[in-house]
């Protein structure tokens, strides 16, 4: 009897340790969202154990996008992305069958739990005199962005200045072309993710005006409050939403399926809507934001799906083999 009082309790023992076992996830996210998850990812963890007892422990993964996915479309064991483009989600369906074909639909938004707009960071003082797209076509001055083959970011950037540039010009497509070829042509150096063109324009001290996501401006501006950056929101911008999915195909072979779903729930979530707006993300929680309201400057977004007619249509046509940006990206 003692014997097996003794192997039950061992295996009592046995069964706890499983249960109180650290699980692993891996969120691979866009270039520039190191601080923000750096600051999510305890207090999920916190408030996932208060719920379940169970320890998370979240590694994170940061790059351009589209490498990000290639990546994982070669082997890397995300649990879940984070990305700011919805293609570079897609392709994960589309070519590995890593995400549900309607990953869209599981969470509210389109997937995207927060959002934001490609914008201008300009050195203290404005002294180019920028204040819109047209400003960045001058010959005096030069633009710093990611190159838009390998991030999402830059995508942004480019498909806006490209809308811009159709609306002033009614339409016409040869006009629009001829805009974003010099706008292109004006950028000094093009980095792979939006981390690195930051470090080009506010270390290596290159060029006029940084455009990248509103949250990453008004964060840079925080940061080096020193070097008095300034901000410029454009007349006109694009709707940039930021996709999320679970890597089911990795999740499933993982058993972390329901840790991950948990972890993008939680990003809608009153507490996480908190702290992403605290990054100077636009959310779509009610009370998170009206107590934000203030900081979000008003302006007109236009939308993938009015100007480009969906993602799908914009890959073809400008970013696919021989597109626009191919036409137009010159000795680049």
């Amino acid at each position: 009897m003692k014997r097996l009082l003794s192997v039950a309790a061992v295996l009592a023992l046995l069964s706890g340790g499983a249960q109180a076992q650290t699980v692993e996830l891996l969120n691979v996210s866009y270039d520039i969202a190191r601080e923000l998850f750096a600051q999510i990812n305890p207090v999920f963890a916190a408030d996932y154990k208060a719920k379940t007892g169970q320890t998370i422990e979240i590694k994170q993964s940061h790059a351009g996008t589209s490498r990000q996915a290639r990546s994982i479309l070669e082997g890397l064991q995300a649990d879940v992305v984070t990305f700011n483009q919805v293609l570079d989600v897609q392709i994960l369906h589309d070519r590995g069958k890593l995400v549900a074909a309607d990953w869209q639909k599981r969470f509210p938004n389109n997937a995207s739990p927060y959002y934001s707009l490609p914008a201008f960071l300009v050195r203290k003082g404005n002294p180019k005199n920028v204040k819109d797209w047209s400003d960045l076509v001058r010959k005096d001055v030069q633009s710093v962005f990611p190159n838009p083959k390998t991030s999402g970011n830059a995508r942004y950037t480019y498909l806006a200045a490209y809308a811009f540039a159709l609306e002033q010009n009614k339409g016409d497509v040869a006009k629009a072309n001829a805009f974003v070829k010099t706008l292109l042509g004006n950028v000094p150096v093009f980095d792979t993710g939006g981390r690195g063109s930051t470090t080009t324009f506010v270390d290596r001290e290159i060029g006029d005006v940084l455009i990248t996501f509103e949250a990453e401006t008004n964060g840079i501006k925080r940061e080096y409050g020193d070097k008095g950056f300034e901000l410029v929101t454009p007349s006109v911008s694009l709707l940039a939403e930021f996709p999320v999915a679970v890597v089911d195909k990795v999740a499933e072979r993982k058993g972390t399926q329901a840790v991950a779903k948990a972890y993008l729930d939680f990003l809608y979530s009153e507490a996480g809507q908190e702290i992403l707006a605290q990054n100077y993300n636009r959310v779509h929680h009610p009370k998170v934001l009206e107590k934000y309201k203030a900081q979000f400057p008003a302006l007109r977004l236009v939308t993938i799906e009015a100007v480009f007619g969906g993602w799908e249509q914009a890959n073809k046509v400008h970013f696919a083999e021989g597109g626009i940006l191919d036409q137009v990206f010159v000795n680049r």
